[in-house]
């Protein structure tokens, strides 16, 4: 894979279910990529692409002109940011930190603040929505918050990995937003959950579920891609897990109340999940949740 001179060098931290699939697509859009993960064996495929592994996230920053991290909660992004040999150590002003994980709003604002304060480094949270598909397809939605001029600057490099790049307000205006993502979602999929239990206790299949709904009021992509592998309980490859789209309601909740939002249906949807975590495991496909009401 060839890398032209005029690009700038990129660094990808959390190599997961997401970050795997989008530092490919930087690699195959001819970024030079530098990577770093906690577990190093999550790194061998982009390796064998061309990234370069750094040694620690600090090394990753000092060498990198866009820092792009996806970890898994609040606790994750503070630690590699701002602990020892994190990010904030390698940075420096003109460099920005593109935040893809989804966290809470005030905790983007205090953090970004911070690193912008201590090193002159940016930061732009640009939480996405696609799952693992739209990652290796390129076709995530990703909304951001953050300085107008710099969300302008990433956005060239951030197009290689999406197909929706929208700039929604100062930072933590993008968190704000995937919570409202998150809000219809999970809703959403507790409400197929029941559908796909009322067909099968009524005695229709329900894996002609979307054949006789595609294209009515009823469809929708989580429609089209979870009522399939409800019905058939087959939820690999898997797609994200229960845990997380959990914590993002709760999230979704907190800031709700904070801002005297009623959210009833995304409480339902996360006392669901909650309830499917207790009996089954939070680190299940959020399909898997059709258990809690076919009980099986």
């Amino acid at each position: 894979m060839a890398t032209t001179s005029n690009k700038p060098t990129v660094g990808y931290i959390g190599i997961g279910l997401m970050g795997k699939p989008m530092t490919l697509r930087l690699l195959a859009a001819g970024y030079r990529t530098m990577v770093w993960n906690r577990s190093r064996a999550k790194l061998k495929d982009v390796l064998e692409k061309g990234a370069v592994e750094a040694k620690s996230p600090q090394e990753l920053a000092a060498a990198c002109d866009i820092v792009f991290l996806c970890l898994t909660d609040t606790v994750a992004v503070e630690e590699v940011v701002f602990g020892p040999d994190g990010v904030a150590r390698g940075a420096e002003p003109g460099k920005i930190l593109v935040d893809f994980s989804s966290i809470r709003p005030d905790a983007t604002r205090a953090m970004a603040g911070r690193l912008k304060e201590a090193t002159g480094m940016a930061w732009i949270d640009s939480p996405v929505s696609g799952g693992v598909q739209g990652a290796a397809a390129g076709s995530l939605a990703i909304m951001c918050g953050g300085d107008a001029a710099d969300v302008e600057r990433v956005r060239p490099v951030v197009m290689s990995m999406c197909q929706r790049f929208t700039h929604m307000g100062p930072s933590g205006a993008g968190q704000v937003t995937k919570l409202c993502n998150q809000v219809i979602v999970g809703s959403t999929l507790a409400v197929l959950a029941e559908a796909v239990n009322l067909a099968e206790r009524s005695g229709v299949d329900a894996k002609r579920l979307t054949e006789a709904l595609t294209g009515g009021w009823a469809d929708s992509k989580p429609f089209q891609i979870f009522v399939p592998r409800m019905a058939s309980r087959n939820y690999e490859p898997k797609l994200g897990a229960v845990a997380t789209m959990l914590k993002d309601l709760d999230t979704a909740t907190s800031v709700g109340r904070a801002n005297q939002a009623a959210l009833p249906m995304a409480a339902l949807a996360a006392e669901l999940m909650r309830i499917h975590a207790a009996q089954s495991s939070a680190e299940d496909d959020p399909g898997a949740m059709i258990a809690v009401h076919a009980g099986r």
